[in-house]
């Protein structure tokens, strides 16, 4: 009797456990969420110290996304045609640009609004109108809008006259990173000039990210430029750049070694070079300093390191370095 019950238990099947099962039992067995609050904790009261920096309160602060759409609701108007979804011809033209620059306007009001509304809490000012001063200054902004475009005309020239590979204008508009980049400063540019706080910033570190090309908003640029390549390509607050200049990948255009108190006793002091017209700048160039000036025309050759004038119409190269040749085994 013993033996059959001993037999008919262990000829019964064992109890089968799902993979949801299975999948819920190791949750609960290897779970470390009881963790989480005391690191919250810990974030928190590291929030309400001095030593972090965090945006929390009722004072909004513009959307890093929304001044995105910005860029490229601006640069449809700037290239109409090229970045729609719709087909243009004459007899809608003058609807979708108007469409456009309404939508262009609301979102800048909007995005201005907060960023000064955010700067006059954060710096302790008395109220400076942010509603009114925005509806102003969006429309000053647009306004420059047919003057970016007959530059950023002026910067797609001399990309045709100076790179034998471009295709034609349609090619550097759509797919050129140095105009992308050039693009998004000339609207940054307007902005700072507006004295628009926060926005201009986050429009070139866009166009930093996406292009490698980091220019200030606060550099002054005129019309022609061209950027060839342009990956790592730095250009200064101060940094002055006249007409029909060249500059290749990896030039540097920066300040002089700066103190540790540099962000406030030098903020409004040049630390950048000048660039006359005509100058072409080769790769991976540094020119240092607010008082450097590279005079028209001159012509400075690839990995040059300077920190004083260089006259106009000069050629500045390195001198050639001697080359080893070995053969595998080193002799």
């Amino acid at each position: 009797m013993d033996a059959k019950n001993v037999n008919v238990s262990a000829s019964r099947p064992l109890k089968t456990v799902s993979q949801a099962d299975c999948g819920h039992e190791l949750q609960a067995v290897f779970s470390q969420r009881h963790g989480l609050p005391a690191v919250v904790n810990t974030l928190v009261s590291a929030w309400n110290s001095d030593d972090c920096f965090d945006h929390v309160g009722p004072v909004p602060i513009p959307s890093h996304q929304a001044v995105i759409d910005i860029i490229y609701n601006a640069r449809r108007i700037l290239f109409p045609g090229y970045f729609t979804k719709i087909k243009l011809h004459a007899d809608n033209l003058e609807y979708y640009l108007g469409q456009e620059t309404s939508e262009l306007y609301e979102r800048l009001h909007e995005q201005i609004t907060m960023a000064i509304r955010h700067d006059c809490r954060r710096s302790n000012l008395p109220c400076t109108k942010c509603e009114e001063r925005s509806h102003k200054l969006s429309l000053h902004f647009i306004e420059t809008l047919p003057v970016i475009t007959a530059t950023m005309a002026a910067d797609i020239r001399s990309t045709l006259e100076g790179d034998p590979a471009a295709q034609g204008a349609d090619e550097v508009i759509f797919s050129y990173p140095g105009l992308m980049a050039t693009a998004i400063y000339r609207l940054a540019h307007e902005l700072y000039l507006l004295q628009v706080p926060l926005i201009p910033r986050i429009m070139t570190e866009h166009a930093h990210s996406i292009t490698g090309i980091d220019i200030h908003p606060g550099a002054t640029i005129e019309p022609g430029l061209f950027i060839d390549h342009g990956t790592g390509i730095v250009i200064g607050e101060t940094s002055v750049i006249g007409r029909n200049v060249r500059i290749y990948q990896g030039v540097t255009l920066g300040a002089l070694s700066l103190p540790r108190d540099a962000g406030a006793s030098l903020k409004d002091v040049k630390r950048h070079p000048t660039i006359e017209d005509e100058v072409i700048l080769y790769a991976n160039t540094t020119i240092l300093g607010g008082d450097t000036t590279i005079g028209r025309g001159a012509v400075i050759g690839g990995n040059i390191w300077l920190t004083e004038s260089v006259a106009g119409s000069t050629r500045v190269v390195l001198k050639r370095p001697e080359l080893i040749y070995c053969d595998k085994k080193g002799t």
